[in-house]
């Protein structure tokens, strides 16, 4: 059973999200206000297994609860949903955090679909069901199980959420090339690739602290100036 935090400071919404995703067989839990979900979120003793976060919060709003959390180190997958529908909302909810945005009003099904894709912790959407392809790729220290989305390393095991384990693939799938940032924006979140964002750094320098032994001096995700990443085993 996955234990889901629904953030919603309307009543009508947050028991009718409750409702639908405990009959999916999930335990769900209700903040009302922003600051209610940055407490439970830095709860490290019950941990979640996926946040549903609206951005429009008394006390603190869902852009800083949820820049609050990935500061921590806290990298539970966040499907932000919202009323705010503009471009340049959705690119800081992903900069700040957000693994998903969905705006309102939505289609129940979009957002069970979504959610699910979140949880999904068996396998990434690339791997061949019949088992083709790899499942883990080994480089350094660090393995990494792309169907169970951890990462093995010296500190310890690491869980990873869908887009971490969707860039990763597509930079290992380009070893030794320079992928472009439009590439990236376009593969792993659907942006276009001219959106003014820097989402793909702020994913790149997440797992350059779980891959590299000083990020500062990456040796396996390194930056190619004015382009994009290569990935280096």
């Amino acid at each position: 059973m996955s234990r889901i935090l629904v953030v919603e400071d309307e009543a009508h919404i947050a028991d009718g999200l409750r409702y639908n995703l405990e009959a999916e067989g999930h335990d769900v839990e209700i903040a009302s206000d922003g600051r209610a979900a940055a407490e439970r979120l830095a709860d490290a003793q019950r941990p979640l297994d996926l946040v549903v976060l609206d951005l429009m919060l008394p006390e603190m709003n869902g852009f800083e609860v949820a820049r609050r959390a990935r500061a921590a180190g806290n990298y539970v997958p966040i499907l932000i949903l919202t009323a705010k529908d503009s471009a340049e909302d959705m690119v800081r909810g992903l900069e700040e955090g957000g693994d998903d945005y969905l705006t309102k009003p939505f289609q129940l099904d979009e957002l069970l679909a979504r959610v699910r894709v979140l949880l999904r912790r068996r396998r990434w959407d690339g791997v061949d069901p019949d088992g083709e392809g790899p499942r883990s790729e080994q480089f350094g220290d660090v393995t990494v199980h792309f169907d169970r989305f951890e990462m093995e390393t010296p500190r310890g095991l690491v869980a990873l959420t869908t887009r971490e384990v969707a860039l990763l693939r597509a930079l290992i799938d380009r070893e030794g090339q320079a992928v472009p940032r439009g590439d990236l924006l376009e593969e792993v979140w659907g942006l276009k690739p001219g959106t003014r964002t820097r989402v793909v750094d702020s994913f790149v320098a997440r797992l350059r602290k779980y891959i590299e032994t000083d990020p500062s001096h990456p040796r396996h995700i390194v930056s190619v100036r004015g382009h994009g990443y290569r990935f280096i085993r």
